[in-house]
């Protein structure tokens, strides 16, 4: 059996809830000690069912001040995740999380 060891984690794959996998098979993900999570391509194995958007992006070593980051719903579009705003990974349908540079010129010419 293979071992994961992310976000400080060493268990096996048999004890965790992949959140992804759950989301796209329809199935309700169930209270649990350990969860993988997608950030952009790489996934993290965490112990607790609820983080907020600050700590989801600390696990892919980004920052709110630097990164945007939404979570990606079964069937749906992306959501702004607020650095405070804390996420469920037991709520249904969440498939994985997605992060953009914060760039605060949105494509504009700064002005001299």
């Amino acid at each position: 059996m293979s071992q994961i060891s992310k976000a400080n984690v060493d268990i096996t794959n048999a004890e965790i809830i992949d959140v992804e996998e759950y989301a796209k098979a329809e199935r309700h993900v169930p209270q649990h000690r350990h969860y993988r999570i997608r950030i952009d391509r790489e996934k993290f194995v965490v112990c607790e069912p609820c983080m907020t958007g600050t700590e989801i992006l600390a696990l892919a070593d980004k920052t709110p001040d630097k990164y945007l980051l939404s979570q990606k719903r079964r069937g749906g579009q992306a959501e702004p995740i607020e650095p405070d705003q804390k996420v469920d990974f037991t709520s249904p349908g969440i498939e994985r999380f997605m992060t953009l540079p914060n760039d605060t010129t949105e494509g504009g010419v700064p002005c001299d």
